[in-house]
């Protein structure tokens, strides 16, 4: 009943699809894996903080996922906020668009507006381009203006252009092949990506996960009182014809 219900709060993310119709990989994420989330806060905070901010989540906040504030200090924390302030950046919007032609975006509520899959497709999707300002392209997200900041831990990808006849017509798809490789493996880096992205969708909605207990208290309690409710009915009009 529990994942039924997980399920079903998380399933719009799933709905999403890229602006290109790239078809989309499921995220494989447990918003329940606290030590995935765990995994995934380290991520975000080595490799994408030095750009994005999480302007709506606090450093304290991560105390839910089992680390302690000295922990969320000697890990987490790498210039002199205080553990209660927010997850913000040093670089200015003004300084963003000068650099990369568009202000990183705020990766608060991020997994909120793309989807969960979206993420976990785009980050896996790089690929060299020498055409694009950073030397970077992706399959999700053509022409972005991002580099691809993960990819010392999955290596270099090309793309390659493959025909084939379907019902008497050309088709043409894409596929990426290894031009180096990175410091993980392919199952390494899904798994990276995977915690990263549940990371993204936790920090979208700290609570999600505690409001569904709730939830589920609400209706056992509910459903004892609906019994309690008709027992009492019954014994209430037995004498009544």
């Amino acid at each position: 009943m529990k994942k039924l219900l997980i399920a079903l709060l998380f399933a719009p993310l799933a709905s999403w699809a890229s602006e290109e119709g790239y078809r989309l990989d499921r995220a494989p994420i447990d918003p329940t894996d606290v030590v995935s989330l765990q995994a995934g806060a380290r991520t975000f905070v080595n490799y994408c903080m030095g750009c994005h901010g999480a302007e709506y989540m606090r450093y304290n906040r991560l105390t839910d996922l089992g680390l302690t504030e000295q922990q969320i200090r000697d890990n987490l924390m790498f210039t002199g906020e205080k553990v209660g302030e927010t997850m913000k950046v040093a670089m200015t919007a003004k300084q963003g668009k000068a650099w990369f032609g568009a202000a990183p975006p705020d990766l608060s509520v991020i997994a909120r507006a793309r989807g969960a899959d979206w993420l976990y497709t785009y980050l896996r999707t790089f690929y060299r381009d020498p055409k694009t300002a950073s030397g970077w392209n992706n399959l999700v997200f053509p022409n972005v203006g991002m580099p691809h900041v993960l990819w010392t831990l999955q290596g270099e990808k090309a793309l390659k252009e493959v025909k084939t006849e379907e019902g008497g017509h050309e088709k043409v798809e894409y596929e990426l092949t290894e031009l180096s490789k990175g410091s993980q493996n392919t199952v390494q880096y899904d798994t990276t990506v995977r915690d990263l992205v549940n990371f993204l969708v936790y920090m979208g909605e700290p609570a999600a996960t505690s409001r569904v207990r709730i939830g589920i208290v609400a209706l056992f309690v509910l459903l004892i009182l609906f019994v309690l409710s008709y027992a009492l009915k019954k014994e209430y009009w037995k004498d009544v014809k």
